[in-house]
Order: C-alpha cells, then structure tokens, then sequence
C-alpha cells in the first residue's frame, strides 16, 4: 500500500502520536484502502486541534472523556449534516477502540456517545431501458478507438451486469475473470471473496475487450491487470466514474449517473425479476440483509404506481373522486 502523504497538523503531544499511529495501524497492518485512512485523519485531526487549543498539546489521552467529546462535536454541528456527524462519531469509536485495546486509554468513551438520527436515502436507479441506453454508449461513439470502446464497454456491463462496486472493478486482474463459466472472482468490503455470475453481454464485451488489452498495456509492469487507464497503469476509480457520467449524459440525459447507480439498478432489476433477496444480498456482498432490503422500497413504489395507474380499483376511486368533485360545483 503506498505511504499516505505527510499530515498538516504538528505530531506533538499524546494526542497526535496516538491519532499517526492508528492511521499507521489502519493502513499497514489492516490494509484498509488509502482514501478511507485520509478520511479518517480528515475526522481525527480536527478534534486534536480542539484539544490542543482547548487543553493544550501535552494533554494526557486518559483526559479524553465523553464530554469533551461532546463539546467538540456541538462547535461543528452547524456547519455539517447529520451524515457527515455520524461518520465523524464512527472514525472516533474505531479509534478510542485502537486506544482501549492498547490500554492508552480505560474505556472507550466515544462508544457511549448516542448517534444522529439519519434519514436513509433511497438507492438511486435507473430503468432497464435507460441502462440498456447507457451500455450501449461505448460502443456507439465512433470517436473512439476501438481498444478504449471495447473496454469501456466491458467496464459498463461488468458495474450494470455484475453489479460490482467500481472499487471491486477497478482491482480485477485476468486471473479473476472465468469467461467459460461466465462468473468473476472480487474482493470486496472487509477483504471478504466472492464469486459473481455475469450473463451473456458482459461475456460478450469481455470477449472483445481482451484481444484488444495488449494495445492498452504500455511498457509498465501490469501485465494482469485486467482495465487500463494510462497506457501500462490499473484503472483509477475517478475514471470510471467520469466514464459513468459521460456514458450517463449520453444514453439516458443523466449526467449525475455514479456507478453505484448502476449497481443499486442491476438490484432492482434482479428484484423486480423475481430473484429472492438472499441471493440478491449474495450476489452484491452486503454483511447484512438490512442493506438488501432497501430495494425492497424502490420496487414498492413502483408497484404502487402501476398500481395506481391500471389497478380497475384504483381507476374507480379517481372516477369517483372526480365525480364526486364536479358534483360538488
């Protein structure tokens, strides 16, 4: 894992060392992936620089009680959304846990600490003509050449078809695709494997994606990486979110498309399909069935709709509303 860049923040102090140390410990020991420690340090650093203010930088770690860091979150509540508080009180649960389990500190105090209540969001999606629009977009744009179109093609398959998370998509090598038996090997949240069926197109895509990725694969020493950015380098992330969005615009007037949108619609389209929710929470690797059953509230209202729209129930209750309406003039 490369070496995250050099804090802003002085590392004097109890506090500071403590705070360098886990994000040491979170990414060379628990490997966890290199923007998610520099949202931790965005969280963590803050909060050092209020202590240091407000006590100064000797302040012992054992001083690092529930109020104080109560204080802390009410002077940025203003200036955040409940979200972005729920996930600053988790970086500091993970971290007050480091410090406990290394005894710097008696307990974990920010565990005590009650969590904003959130509104969940509805999965965003798109319906399957819109998405069969979007992947068809590679293939339709002639400016391009023909190794980056077959491969934007199989990157949009794959995040529609597999629903992969664009991380898990960006990680793949060759040896990770089995196009025989159509099913690709990911690593997904927690280092947790899996296997993902892939139906025919993303076969298909893959099939011309593959003689053409030798053109792509420059001098650089990448010879299993199965999507390029520049010539010889792994894909990044934030290209394939710009691919989306290109894509997006393009075939469905959705600029704002993100790959997860893709993923959240390959759910959807599974649910609507009549695919039970455990394999559904199998093939997308949730931990938990809660998280699958999201989609379970996209397909409702789109049921109410159509419900509403061609139930003859629903037809007579408008009718008779409308009369009921007119009568009353």
């Amino acid at each position: 894992m490369s070496e995250l860049p050099p804090s802003a923040e002085p590392v004097e102090g109890p506090l500071a060392r403590a705070i360098a140390d886990y994000l040491r410990h979170l990414s060379q020991e628990r490997r966890v992936a290199r923007n998610t420690v520099l949202a931790y340090r965005r969280d963590l650093e803050p909060f050092e620089r209020f202590v240091r203010e407000r006590l100064g930088a000797g302040t012992a770690l054992t001083k690092l009680d529930r109020s104080l860091l109560r204080v802390f979150l009410g002077s940025i509540a203003e200036q955040l959304e409940p979200t972005s508080i729920a996930r600053k009180m988790s970086a500091f649960r993970g971290f007050f846990d480091y410090l406990e389990r290394r005894n710097l500190v008696r307990k974990n105090e920010a565990a005590l600490l009650a969590s904003p209540k959130l509104r969940r969001k509805l999965p965003r999606f798109v319906s399957p003509e819109a998405a069969a629009e979007v992947l068809e977009q590679p293939l339709s744009s002639a400016e391009l050449e023909p190794a980056i179109s077959a491969r934007d093609s199989a990157i949009m398959e794959l995040l529609y078809g597999a629903g992969l998370r664009v991380s898990e998509l960006t990680q793949l090598d060759l040896e990770h695709v089995r196009l025989t038996a159509q099913e690709v090997r990911v690593l997904g949240k927690g280092n947790k494997e899996r296997i993902v069926p892939f139906g025919s197109k993303a076969r298909q895509a893959l099939e011309r994606y593959l003689p053409l990725r030798a053109t792509l694969l420059g001098r650089g020493n990448a010879g299993q990486v199965l999507f390029f950015g520049r010539p010889g380098h792994r894909i990044s992330v934030r290209t394939v979110q710009k691919l989306v969005q290109r894509y997006g615009a393009l075939g469905a007037g959705r600029s704002d498309l993100h790959p997860h949108a893709l993923r959240h619609s390959c759910a959807t389209h599974l649910l609507e399909g009549g695919a039970d929710l455990r394999a559904i929470q199998e093939f997308l690797g949730h931990a938990s069935l809660s998280t699958t059953e999201r989609y379970t509230h996209v397909s409702m209202d789109q049921l109410l709709a159509v419900y509403d729209k061609a139930h003859p129930l629903a037809q007579a209750a408008r009718g008779g509303g409308a009369r009921r309406k007119g009568a009353g003039k």
